[in-house]
């Protein structure tokens, strides 16, 4: 597959899409379509993937790649940072892009296809309150979300700490949690879901696909520990 667009989610106007691992030139443990320049992989490799993407999306421009690091920080036209977990832009032809292996993606557009916004929402990042952020940024919760393949409820083991850090703020997330031992299995979509509702969004829609779970389609760091990244993007139509 490699770029896979996301069809009949968004308004006209906005184009999506998110990658795999398949194809791409890179070796070892970054196998296939890494476009992470972070996790060791080699630079000239990565470029490469990330000229293939631009093409293969027709992009004229890089787009906006982010450093995560699991923050609640959003980048944004009137003050952009390198440094954050989302990014959001009223500019056609500006693509925005994060970079998951494991960690929950997140694409918004508004209802009228004027904004776009995307974030990387990790446990610490949702916890924390990365999606208010974004669409605190946004102005606005009429907007369309759509959630990406991500580690999934079956394969996410946690600890009680990571259990606490959502149910002491909103008990009715405890239902996101199943007990395994003395440790719990986390649906990390359904807590973006109970976010995004406790917002007001109406139009959600999710890609329930688990990166841990499919090694030859999908990086995992749980599952591999050293890996590549997927890229997911978004951007308004010029």
């Amino acid at each position: 597959m490699a770029v896979k667009a996301i069809d009949g989610v968004f308004p006209a106007g906005v184009r999506a899409f998110y990658t795999d691992r398949l194809g791409g030139v890179s070796q070892g443990p970054f196998q296939g379509y890494n476009l992470g320049t972070h996790v060791g992989d080699v630079p000239s490799r990565v470029a490469y993937n990330r000229a293939l993407l631009k093409g293969a999306i027709g992009l004229a421009e890089e787009p906006r790649w982010l450093n995560q690091v699991h923050s609640t920080a959003v980048s944004c036209d009137s003050q952009l940072q390198a440094t954050a977990d989302a990014a959001t832009t009223a500019l056609p032809g500006q693509a925005l892009a994060i970079m998951t292996a494991d960690c929950l993606p997140v694409l918004f557009a508004t209802e009228d296809g004027r904004q776009v916004a995307a974030a990387h929402a990790g446990w610490r990042g949702l916890a924390a309150g990365v999606l208010e952020a974004t669409l605190a940024k946004m102005a606005t919760t009429s907007v369309v979300a759509w959630l990406g393949p991500c580690i999934g409820p079956t394969a996410f083991e946690v600890g009680a700490e990571v259990k606490d850090a959502f149910v002491d703020q909103h008990p009715e997330d405890s239902q996101a949690f199943a007990a395994r031992g003395d440790k719990y299995l986390a649906d990390l979509q359904q807590l973006a879901a109970n976010r995004l509702a406790r917002l007001g969004v109406r139009h959600l829609y999710r890609e329930p696909a688990c990166t841990l779970s499919e090694p030859t389609r999908f990086f995992s760091y749980r599952r591999d520990g050293q890996t590549g990244r997927m890229a997911f993007l978004i951007l308004r139509k010029d």
